[in-house]
């Protein structure tokens, strides 16, 4: 199984959905989806004042990609604001969050199978 093809759509017609977590103030818009491995790419939005503390440190099973689009958040481990135009590239395993958003932050994230060594 694969994410499904598309061609060009407005990805505005996509809603948002509450994340996994069930924080209203922390929303996906979710532009494609591997319903086998989960692996998703996704506009990412926390309102202002969201924060992620309740779901913990994060780490997954596969690759992350992650852009920010407008605003800000914080990763409370460790205690840095990341903002508009910076990007993170975490591959599986790797530690982040939680976060918090004083203001709000829109971020497109890309998610991927990790390759198994031989594969």
């Amino acid at each position: 199984m694969s994410k499904p093809e598309y061609e060009f759509f407005p990805v505005a017609d996509v809603d948002f959905t509450v994340c996994p977590g069930d924080d209203p103030l922390i929303t996906e818009r979710v532009l494609a989806r591997d319903p086998a491995t989960g692996v998703a790419t996704r506009i990412l939005r926390y309102a202002p004042g969201a924060d992620s503390t309740p779901m913990g440190v994060q780490r997954h099973d596969f690759w992350e990609e992650v852009y920010i689009l407008q605003g800000s958040f914080t990763d409370l481990s460790l205690g840095q604001t990341f903002g508009a135009g910076m990007y993170a590239c975490r591959p599986p395993g790797m530690a982040h969050g939680p976060w918090r958003s004083e203001h709000g932050v829109v971020t497109f994230e890309v998610r991927y199978p990790a390759v198994r060594e031989g594969s």
